[in-house]
């Protein structure tokens, strides 16, 4: 039976071209043509394509369990609980299967620990597309359809701490903030807003979480993206890079955080499922400093060679025209690229990438970009 596209529902507006094979930062599509992967699925495949550790460890996992209830305990799931409050300096996960998950998560943590309902985002944002995080979503376009969503729900603008101020009251359980907006046209926070961030949530007794869904797992240079920020939020969400293209996503919760979720109070059937977890913990253990160190190189690369903001390797790039006419082009050259927004041009490649394919990459990019 050959396959058609008509039985898949019309949420994406996909490119016409269907891939069969990834290794390293290069996608092979059906037709055999290799395209440079500056996308990486939005953020996602961090270690490149078939990366050997993350690969070794769900076939291993493959052959032990598939699958358990989270009404028993499985080892990779606790171990990458371990892994993950190593690096973060003391944290308790909830895992689940996205970042919009991860979110909800926070969102309900949030309400849970201080028993108010205000939730305080920042205009430009993305957290998901789920009830709760679209409604978090400083996107009016994403939530026009779906309206009404749920109460509470302030906005603030990015790095105006004025702004931030009038939006934080006692009714604040949360206030959410992406450390670079991805969706919202690669903009990072200023290291004082967020600063200004934490002294409001002190004071008004709220929690601070950072979504690193697209910034975390090493995307920036570190990590996580607060630990150059100068910044140590209550909560962390993660979850693309995690896994490296497997389902996860990550609530963390310090130590220092006031208590929340108890049992009976959130679930995932498949949230730490054994194969993807074993992955995960894989790619945890391949960001390594010298992984780290050739993010900050590529990235430089990148900086000196085209007009560039954000951070590490999560890169925008401003476009003369639609940015889905860039994407177009790039793609016609064999590169791929997304957009973050009508006029950028969004750069996320494998955190593996060499310099030769950031060269590569940069010559195709500098006859598309002004």
């Amino acid at each position: 039976m050959l396959a058609t596209r008509d039985t898949v529902l019309a949420t994406y507006a996909r490119a016409d071209v269907t891939f069969v094979e990834g290794d390293g930062a290069w996608l092979t599509a059906a037709d055999g043509t290799r395209y440079l992967d500056f996308a990486a699925g939005i953020a996602v495949v961090g270690l490149g394509h078939r990366h050997p550790e993350p690969l070794a460890a769900a076939h291993a996992q493959l052959d032990r369990l598939w699958h358990v209830s989270n009404l028993y305990w499985t080892e990779p799931m606790t171990r990458l609980a371990d892994l993950l409050s190593d690096r973060f300096g003391g944290a308790r996960a909830f895992f689940c299967n996205s970042g919009a998950e991860a979110v909800e998560a926070a969102i309900k943590h949030a309400r849970k620990a201080t028993g108010r309902p205000g939730v305080v985002a920042l205009e430009g944002s993305f957290h998901g597309r789920t009830l709760g995080a679209l409604s978090a979503t400083g996107q009016p376009a994403k939530r026009a359809a779906f309206e009404p969503l749920v109460p509470g729900v302030g906005f603030a603008r990015l790095n105006d701490t004025a702004s931030l101020e009038a939006a934080v009251g006692p009714d604040t359980a949360l206030i959410l903030v992406e450390p670079v907006q991805g969706e919202g046209g690669v903009h990072a926070a200023a290291p004082g807003f967020l600063a200004a961030a934490a002294e409001l949530a002190a004071e008004h007794g709220a929690l601070l979480c950072f979504d690193e869904v697209q910034t975390g797992v090493g995307r920036t240079g570190s990590f996580f993206a607060f630990e150059q920020l100068g910044v140590r939020p209550h909560l962390v969400t993660l979850a693309k890079g995690l896994a490296n293209g497997l389902p996860i996503g990550a609530l963390l919760v310090s130590d220092h955080a006031p208590a929340g979720l108890a049992p009976g109070d959130h679930a995932s059937t498949f949230g730490g499922n054994p194969v993807v977890t074993a992955a995960a913990c894989a790619v945890v253990g391949a960001v390594d400093d010298e992984l780290l160190a050739n993010v900050r190189a590529r990235s430089a690369q990148l900086a000196a060679a085209l007009p560039v903001r954000g951070a590490g390797l999560l890169l925008g790039a401003e476009t003369v025209g639609p940015a889905s006419e860039a994407v177009a082009a790039c793609l016609d050259a064999d590169l791929l690229v997304t957009s973050a927004g009508p006029t950028t041009l969004r750069l996320s490649p494998p955190l593996t990438v060499t310099a030769e394919e950031v060269a590569q990459a940069i010559s195709i990019l500098q006859e598309v970009l002004p």
